[in-house]
């Protein structure tokens, strides 16, 4: 039902109540019809369930399988230690779910108080929760709003509704019907809002919608029903798991087969040959992707909160690397969520400018605080902080002009109005408003230190002056005053006539210095800015140029235009769209679907009620954390602790290392997984036994893992804001990843080959103990060389990176104490002693790797230049 639209009595016939309001049994039979004035939570899962979730994929199932076929055969070493793994991940999993969204609770938070209502003609103080529909519900400054009203008296009543709206100042209130038509919430000046809050004077309102039939309400549903997207690092991990464990499972077979077409099927051989196939499945699976992965990004988690971004979902940081489009709210994030006077006029000069601050400060309602804290109207606190930082003598003004008497603000004249009397006993009216309602008072204009009568030519400069300052998307208020003509100290209406002009002053929410360079860096990296706010259009387009956001040629647009916009010619469109105002959450979704629908990785900014749910949409949610609501920053993916949007382009520069390093990470994993598997083919082929499954879990937990970790923490390249973001649809092995990995895993695997048949001349033991002495320490000399994918390692420093340095060292020493250390050797890893001359030709094999990759990165590098040419 559109309120708005009905006058007051129309609107207490059809909600059928009066201005005393429900008599207390009628309120108590609404309660039971609609229930509580309260939101309803999504339904969560169990923990039981969110646990259970976490074995769903087939790697993890292919594990479990290897660890009760394990136990079943007797290898209860292999099953413990395959069973903490796949128990690590569980956890580390559910942890992570465990705190996620809460942000349905915390918009519950904002019905739980106590409300003040009229009840057959009394005021009661009750539960907010037990509000109905027609109740009638008192306002005061400071109150917040216990559900959606008509309001039906108002007395210079102003809304903060910038949760709802991103209005960076509060919102006018008056009682008139818009008269027809479809006004948004940020038009409807006759409605309050749950969740909004009274930051000056007093009204009355009929409830017209409680709990979840209320905007907030409509967003909590939003918020319910809109799905959590999965992130294009876990979609491609996902995708590598699926392939995994397909060929996993076809080794397997082709490998039990081909042992028994080898050496027949006696029951005996059958527990061997499936034992062997199980060494291959855990061979092949990446363990330590998963903890590499989390550890990487956990790392990097915390250097970006020393940036004062903080990560609430660790995908997020990746994510944010291959961020192509930034819709970014413009209050507080883009803007420094304070308004600020920019410009003055007078007619004459210094003295004018004099008379024009003193009145602007005695028709003022701000105080200051014991600490010095401008408190009051955002408009007028900016008129004071003026005052004060020019200078102007704001406490002897203040003292030397007591107030006697005020005429409040009111929707209707648009005009304030005190009575002060100075030091020499002079009454003066000192009043302010919009400057086309004053004009009409004026009967004279402060010029040149005096009075003058008001002319045209007077007038139309005013007008001028007043459209220049609007149309640079300045807020106008004018400024006026004159002698008190009577000698009482009492103040009406009727003396806001016959005024002085003093002057205008436009002020403006101003943008943050260091954000033009952080958008000019967004376009040098591929990535689109777009402003999306609830505050008028031409205040929208003014500040995303003077930004850069929109330029000549590119479009802005309001939300009831983006709703009449067909989605087909809205698609065509949403490229050169760069400034969206006036926008509905329904719109902010509908932008984010848009964007994602072009492939694009969207990041969405906000800070109020009405942000959540196209922050839940984004690949990306970024909340605020100095203006932002407890929905925003329960719902998002990052909070930014200084609102600011420069801190997002630091967190996309992060997370983009973050991503290539990741990838290194994966290259390195899965070349040795590979190596592992094509090793353990070829020794069944032909015809032994060359690792057991716990050396396989050794190599893949601690060699494997230890040096990812180091690659993880490789300094970002030179490039990576002069690249474009890359394409949340290719796939991980592109650029050749693939092809690296397949002839890497040859190479490695042939060394480790080359171990065994060196030492199986000695002894079959020897043999087994080299190979899996090369196999661990042919990875750590191959992580060096993934440190960049075409340059020689000896074009960086080699040991800089000092996180792969000192792992690289300890896994060497863990790799020998491993081979010498009585009882572990023989005991648990089966291995042997070797000599010098066994451990020299181990470290000779495992570094060869180095000069063979460098032969192929010259290669690459040859055949990059000739293309280039």
């Amino acid at each position: 039902m559109e309120f708005y639209n009905r006058d007051v009595e129309d609107a207490l016939n059809e909600l059928h109540t009066t201005a005393q309001g429900l008599s207390q049994n009628e309120a108590e039979a609404r309660l039971a019809r609609d229930g509580r004035n309260v939101l309803q939570a999504e339904k969560k899962a169990p923990f039981i369930v969110k646990f259970l979730r976490q074995f769903k994929d087939a790697m993890t199932l292919i594990l479990i399988a290897a660890a009760v076929i394990s136990g079943v055969f007797g290898e209860l070493a292999d099953m413990i230690i395959i069973a903490a793994i796949v128990l690590l991940n569980a956890i580390l999993g559910v942890t992570q779910e465990a705190k996620a969204e809460k942000a349905v609770e915390a918009l519950q938070k904002l019905s739980q108080q106590r409300s003040r209502v009229r009840r057959q003609g009394q005021v009661m103080n009750i539960d907010s929760a037990g509000i109905v529909t027609g109740d009638i519900v008192l306002l005061d400054a400071g109150d917040s709003v216990p559900c959606d009203m008509r309001l039906i008296e108002c007395r210079s009543l102003k809304i903060e509704e910038a949760a709802l709206t991103g209005e960076s100042v509060p919102s006018d209130k008056n009682t008139d019907a818009l008269g027809g038509g479809t006004a948004g919430v940020g038009d409807r000046s006759n409605m309050a809002f749950m969740g909004t809050s009274v930051s000056n004077g007093r009204g009355i309102g009929v409830a017209t919608g409680t709990g979840m039939n209320t905007e907030v309400g409509r967003i909590a549903h939003i918020l319910n029903t809109t799905k959590t997207t999965a992130t294009p690092l876990q979609k491609q991990i996902n995708k590598i798991g699926k392939m995994l464990s397909v060929a996993i499972l076809v080794i397997c077979v082709v490998m039990f087969g081909v042992n028994c077409l080898r050496h027949g099927v006696a029951a005996a051989n059958l527990l061997e040959y499936f034992m062997g196939s199980v060494s291959l499945a855990v061979a092949a699976i990446p363990e330590g992707l998963s903890v590499v992965i989390t550890l990487v990004m956990a790392m990097g988690v915390t250097k970006l909160s020393r940036k004062n971004a903080i990560i609430r979902k660790m995908p997020a940081i990746e994510t944010l690397g291959g961020t192509g489009v930034i819709c970014s709210d413009k209050t507080g994030t883009l803007t420094q969520n304070r308004m600020t006077v920019m410009r003055t006029f007078t007619l004459g000069g210094a003295a004018d400018e004099e008379q024009l601050i003193k009145t602007a400060v005695l028709a003022n309602d701000t105080k200051v605080s014991e600490a010095g804290a401008l408190i009051g109207d955002t408009t007028e606190t900016a008129l004071v902080a003026y005052a004060i930082k020019n200078d102007r003598g704001y406490d002897n003004i203040l003292s030397g002009n007591v107030r006697e008497d005020e005429v409040p603000f009111d929707s209707v004249r648009k005009l304030m109005s005190t009575l002060n009397k100075g030091a020499d006993g002079q009454l003066t009216v000192h009043t302010k408003g919009a400057p086309d309602e004053l004009l009409q008072r004026c009967s004279f204009a402060y010029k040149a230190g005096k009075a003058v009568p008001m002319t045209d030519e007077i007038r139309n400069a005013i007008l001028k002056e007043n459209k220049a300052m609007a149309e640079g998307a300045l807020r106008v208020l004018g400024f006026a005053s004159k002698p008190h003509p009577g000698g009482g100290g009492s103040l009406t209406e009727k003396d806001e006539a016959g005024l002085t002009f003093l002057g205008l002053m436009g002020m403006i929410d101003p943008v943050r210095p260091e954000v033009k360079a952080a958008v000019e860096k967004c376009f040098k990296a591929g990535v689109t800015p777009v402003m999306i706010t609830g505050d008028h259009l031409i205040t929208a387009v003014a500040i995303g140029r003077e930004l850069g956001i929109i330029k000549d040629g590119e479009l802005a647009v309001t939300g009831k235009e983006l709703d009449a916009m067909p989605d087909a010619e809205y698609e065509k469109k949403i490229g050169k769209i760069k400034v969206y105002a006036r926008v509905s959450p329904e719109n902010k979704v509908r932008i984010v679907r848009a964007w994602q629908k072009r492939g694009q990785i969207s990041a969405m900014t906000g800070d109020g009620v009405n942000d959540a749910p196209a922050l839940k949409a984004a690949d990306i949610g970024v909340g605020m954390g100095i203006t932002g609501t407890d929905v925003t920053k329960n719902v998002a993916d990052i909070v930014l602790a200084d609102d600011n949007f420069a801190t997002i382009v630091v967190a996309v520069e992060e997370g983009r290392k973050i991503y290539d390093n990741i990838k290194k990470a994966v290259q390195f994993l899965l070349s040795s997984n590979v190596c592992e598997v094509l090793t353990l083919f070829v020794a069944a082929v032909i015809g032994f036994t060359i690792l057991t499954p716990v050396q396989i879990l050794w190599v893949n937990l601690v060699t494997d893992t230890v040096p990812a970790l180091g690659l993880g923490q490789e300094k970002a390249e030179k490039n990576i804001m002069s690249r474009p973001p890359r394409d949340p649809k290719k796939s991980i092995f592109s650029d050749g990843l693939g092809l690296r990995i397949g002839y890497q895993s040859v190479l490695m695997a042939g060394l480790v080959l080359a171990a065994y048949f060196i030492g199986a001349s000695i002894s079959e033991a020897a043999g087994r103990t080299m190979a899996f002495a090369v196999l661990s320490l042919t990875q750590i000399a191959h992580s060096f060389n993934l440190r960049h994918q075409n340059d020689s390692i000896f074009d960086r420093e080699l040991f800089k990176n000092k996180t792969l340095t000192f792992g690289a060292l300890i896994v060497t020493v863990l790799t020998f104490a491993l081979v010498f250390i009585p009882w572990v050797n023989s005991t648990v890893f089966k291995l042997v002693p070797l000599s010098l001359t066994c451990c020299a030709a181990v470290l000779g094999l495992a570094v060869a790797i180095i000069p063979l990759e460098e032969l192929a990165k010259a290669i690459r590098r040859t055949a990059a230049s000739r293309r280039r040419a």
